[in-house]
């Protein structure tokens, strides 16, 4: 094993800048997470970036903003830019339960504290450091800011909120993965430039969104409407998502302009193209360290620990689904990993102390759609599909596994490997598809048979999310059908291979147009399967999701027509309730509900004949 010194990760404290003899540093990250120098984590990734350009940059994780301030303080002024992101989730997420409870802890933060980030910490570090150095720029990043570009609806706080940059102050926000458009700024922006005069230097860069005053039009603008119309009539609320939406999962986006108040306009630059196989390599194998700062030791990360034998081959997802970020975020194009590249990650996981030869996995945002895209890329290039798969597979996508075949079993021959697991969920939509072409359809029988037999910990991981087609309508989902055939694919290589394995099916309740009733015929299908349900949650609204607008506007942004939701917590606890049907504290309650909407005919199917 390779021994780390301290100047191995990039500083964090005055100490480490004079252990590596700087006086000043290029570019200070302020993250909502704990430092853990790891390819899974967004602020190691920007810093190892930005220190590949030249530049000496530096981390200020989770800094106390309750005291004088000091770790704000404590590494001075860059020469460069502030850069600010909440961490690898959504804060608001990540500090609160579906039913806005606080969480009793948080994963990203050693030994799972729960008191060391503030409520949306993109916007109170934004603030503090505009108070302290209010001429030096600050660029927001990662999915909090992304996720709030533009007129947003916050369900933490019932209300509509405008482009978080109004609310922060920030110079500028970088969507989506960061890379290109952070070395991109560090390359624009000369050494101790005023914030007030970054604008101009930055203005037409990809990837970036920011506050103007004076905005001239562009013929191919796509014009929303403004915050305050949006304020004024949800019906205009969702009219935007669906454009925003769809420019998000173009190739060749136009630039988004909203109006905010009498004079400032959100301005919304298109993205850079996907990240080339190379580009993602290249960010894959920078020298990180791999580990948590020494500044934690002896203490445990949970969210590090969940990822630390795991291996990331491709990035973006083409599903679509309604009430997911992903595609808002990462995009709906696949940037995947070379053989080579992943091997060498393996082979640097094999050399850790406490490896011993099972990684948990080799996966990405979807398990299984390594290297798929368009056959004629030129048609992708044209298309606005929220989903490559929803409501069917698009006959253009190839969706041949044979190169994720090549991984698994390259990975496996490795002399450090016992076995690979897959962690991250299977499309079985994709598994089930039946291509034109018939070595497509054999190496996707091959794909399942070895997945299950191979690299399953005795438990798979799948998301149906319901049973009533009509609600996996509204989710962008396949019909509870494609699930049922899956099982008994399942089911038949489990048996013929004389394995014990379960199958752990995912659900959501209280998903836009989601009632009683089906969460009911939820129930009695899931018992019929013989499932006692463990990976279940209640909707919970995130920005910039087609269900959270659905949910929000009660309309649905592409038709327009009104969608029910359950909002009260008596009308989310009705539909929580059926995931836990065999619960004996759960059964009277059942009962009394499902005669009072009118479906008593299911009683028997959960509980048998119910003495009166």
């Amino acid at each position: 094993m390779k021994e780390y010194r301290l100047t191995d990760w990039l500083p964090t404290t005055k100490k480490e800048l004079e252990l590596r003899g700087w006086d000043e540093v290029d570019v200070i990250l302020f993250s909502g997470d704990a430092y853990v120098d790891h390819p899974s984590f967004g602020t190691a990734v920007i810093g190892r970036v930005l220190e590949a350009e030249g530049l000496r940059v530096a981390v200020v994780p989770q800094p106390n903003w309750r005291d004088d301030l000091r770790d704000f303080r404590k590494l001075g002024r860059p020469r460069l830019f502030f850069g600010v992101t909440a961490g690898v989730m959504d804060s608001m997420v990540n500090r609160y339960t579906a039913n806005r409870r606080l969480r009793s802890d948080d994963a990203y933060t050693p030994d799972a504290r729960p008191d060391m980030r503030p409520e949306m910490p993109t916007i109170v570090y934004t603030q503090i450091l505009k108070q302290l150095f209010p001429d030096v720029p600050v660029f927001l990043g990662g999915i909090e800011a992304s996720m709030r570009r533009l007129t947003h609806y916050d369900y933490w706080q019932d209300r509509l909120r405008p482009c978080i940059l109004a609310e922060s102050g920030a110079d500028a926000l970088v969507y989506g993965m960061g890379e290109k458009p952070m070395v991109e700024l560090a390359r624009r922006i000369p050494p101790c430039a005023l914030a007030k005069d970054v604008l101009p230097l930055i203005e037409d860069m990809p990837q970036i969104a920011y506050l103007a005053h004076n905005c001239t039009p562009r013929e191919d603008d796509l014009t929303l409407h403004s915050h305050e119309a949006c304020l004024a009539d949800k019906r205009k609320q969702a009219e935007n998502f669906r454009h925003i939406e769809e420019e998000s999962n173009r190739y060749e986006a136009r630039r988004i302009v909203q109006g905010l108040g009498r004079e400032r306009v959100v301005v919304v630059n298109p993205p850079y193209p996907p990240l080339t196989t190379d580009e993602l390599d290249a960010t894959h194998e920078l020298p990180y360290t791999r580990l948590p700062h020494p500044k934690y030791r002896g203490k445990r990360i949970p969210a590090y620990d969940m990822i630390k034998f795991s291996v990331n081959i491709h990035r973006g997802c083409f599903g679509g689904c309604a009430f997911c970020t992903i595609s808002a975020h990462q995009g709906k194009f696949i940037s995947s990993r070379s053989l080579p590249s992943i091997l060498r990650e393996v082979e640097a996981i094999c050399e850790l102390p406490d490896f011993k030869g099972y990684l948990t996995d080799l996966g990405g945002p979807s398990a299984n759609m390594y290297q798929m895209k368009g056959r004629d890329e030129a048609l992708c290039h044209r298309c606005r599909r929220p989903s490559c798969i929803h409501p069917a597979v698009c006959p253009n996508l190839n969706t041949d596994h044979r190169p994720l075949l090549e991984v698994y079993r390259a990975v496996d021959a490795l002399p450090g490997i016992k076995k690979s697991f897959i962690g991250s969920g299977v499309r079985y939509d994709l598994l089930l598809h039946q291509s034109p072409d018939a070595d497509i359809n054999r190496a996707a029988q091959e794909y399942t048979r070895e997945l299950i037999t191979r690299h399953v910990s005795g438990r798979l991981k799948v998301a149906p999310e319901h049973t009533s087609d009509r609600v996996l309508k509204w989710m962008r989902k396949p019909s509870f059908r494609l699930f049922e055939e899956f099982k008994r694919v399942f089911d038949r290589i489990n048996r013929d291979n004389g394995l014990r394995q379960q199958l752990v099916p995912y659900f959501i309740s209280s998903h836009p147009g989601c009632r009683e009733e089906d969460m009911a015929e939820l129930a009695v299908i899931t018992k019929r399967l013989d499932f006692h349900l463990e990976q279940v949650q209640d909707f919970t609204p995130t920005p910039l999701t087609v269900s959270t607008e659905t949910w929000y506007t009660g309309l649905h942004p592409y038709t327009l027509q009104p969608v029910f939701s359950a909002k009260t917590p008596r009308e989310k606890l009705a539909q929580r309730m059926f995931f836990f049907w065999y619960k004996p504290e759960e059964r009277r309650r059942i009962i009394q509900e499902l005669k009072r909407i009118g479906r008593a005919d299911l009683i028997a199917k959960l509980y048998g004949e119910v003495r009166r």
